[in-house]
């Protein structure tokens, strides 16, 4: 099952089928990182953790690596019922 949605989330990405919100906006830019670290660290990474217990629907915390191939970033998204993925913060891991 995972293995399906991190592909369905992969191909919201390489089709620019996905939204970020303002907070991942604002994280993204504190952590110096930029929108093609979050688009890399999806593509490469994997499901760590999901969270079932928001009405909006599951969220998904991804851990991939930036393009740099050396940073290591959790992105926290949910796939909406339009297939649109929206990613909603992204942090460098330390």
């Amino acid at each position: 099952m995972s293995r399906q949605i991190i592909e369905k989330i992969r191909n919201s990405i390489k089709s620019g089928n996905y939204d970020v919100t303002y907070h991942a906006v604002e994280e993204t830019a504190e952590d110096g990182l930029e929108i093609c670290d979050i688009e890399s660290a999806i593509l490469n990474g994997k499901i760590i953790k999901k969270e079932k217990g928001d009405p909006r629907g599951i969220k998904y915390t991804i851990k991939g690596l930036g393009t740099d191939l050396a940073t290591p970033i959790g992105v926290v998204g949910r796939l909406k019922e339009t297939g649109v993925f929206l990613i909603i913060t992204v942090y460098k891991i330390t």
